[in-house]
């Protein structure tokens, strides 16, 4: 039985295991090593498991500013995707954020992901007419 709850220490190096696997290609920065402290320093509530007898099977980050939420680092294990393990995940961050007052939920996607974009459009998100840009200020390794 697949559980999700709130991240712990203990879980640390399935989350690594689990990112490496499913985000090869990300950036130094983005790694368990450097996103998951910070996440422990900010709303650490918001950083969600899936657990399946105490191997990590999946990942959800949230953010919540007052205004916007935020989905980041959603990831499950390729050997339980199309399980409901994902969708599992983000309505329980949906849940958190709506509990928090958050009306706007967004997210962010790799262009050229298409079976994640279908992921989403079955949860109800929708490709919205935006430019997203970012500045790196400091910190790990671009």
């Amino acid at each position: 039985m697949i559980e999700i709850g709130a991240y712990r220490d203990l879980y640390f190096a399935g989350v690594d295991r689990l990112w490496r696997r499913v985000f090869p290609d990300d950036p130094p920065h983005n790694r368990a090593e450097f996103a998951v402290p910070e996440k422990m320093r900010m709303q650490p509530d918001l950083f969600l498991v899936a657990v399946d007898r105490e191997r990590v099977v999946g990942t959800v980050m949230a953010g919540y500013d007052g205004h916007r939420g935020w989905l980041y680092s959603v990831a499950v294990d390729p050997d339980v995707q199309r399980s409901g393990v994902g969708t599992r995940l983000v309505r329980a961050a949906e849940a958190q954020l709506v509990m928090l007052g958050c009306r706007k939920i967004n997210l962010q996607i790799r262009d050229g992901n298409e079976a994640v974009t279908a992921f989403y459009a079955r949860l109800g998100y929708a490709v919205e007419p935006r430019v997203s840009m970012g500045k790196r200020i400091a910190g790990p390794p671009a």
